[in-house]
């Protein structure tokens, strides 16, 4: 399990994130329209897994933006953010906020993702919701830059997670 802080105290999550140079655990998410989609859907492209616990709080919102300025400019990558928000909230926050360029995913029907990728806590007042935390994988769905992040109102390293794409 990882360790990490909220607000300072230590809560932890369900296992620690896939380890670079494995093959990226499958998943079923839901998108906005209520389909489902797998990551065999996205097989050929690059994926940055943007995994976070509320679009609804400010952290998460604005991990949500950069991601969303940053995809603009990436060839062959789309961005998924992923979250157990359900889709119409993940959708009304697209719709106020203009975002275009990432893909909003719900875990919320029965979180196969949080569990096949470690992200859920497994204690604190965020219980069971998915830490922040991001996964970058090539074109054949290999893991190739993770971050599990340390303090779970911080931001995630954009910088780090964007050259793990240029190498």
């Amino acid at each position: 399990m990882a360790s990490v802080t909220l607000k300072g105290n230590t809560v932890h999550t369900i296992g620690s994130l896939p380890t670079n140079g494995n093959k990226a655990p499958e998943f079923q998410l839901t998108k906005n329209d209520l389909s489902t989609v797998k990551l065999s859907d996205y097989e050929g492209s690059r994926v940055v897994l943007n995994i976070f616990p509320s679009v609804d709080t400010g952290t998460c919102a604005q991990s949500v933006r950069q991601f969303n300025q940053e995809a603009a400019e990436l060839d062959n990558t789309i961005v998924l953010c992923v979250s157990k928000d359900l889709p119409f909230a993940q959708a009304r926050f697209c719709g106020a906020e203009g975002i275009e360029n990432v893909e909003m995913l719900s875990d919320f029907r029965d979180g196969n993702f949080g569990k096949a990728y470690n992200v859920d806590f497994s204690d604190g007042p965020l219980t069971p919701l998915h830490s922040r935390a991001v996964v970058v994988l090539d074109e054949k769905g290999n893991v190739i830059y993770t971050e599990q992040v340390a303090e779970i109102t911080e931001e995630p390293n954009y910088k780090a997670a964007l050259e793990a794409l240029m190498n």
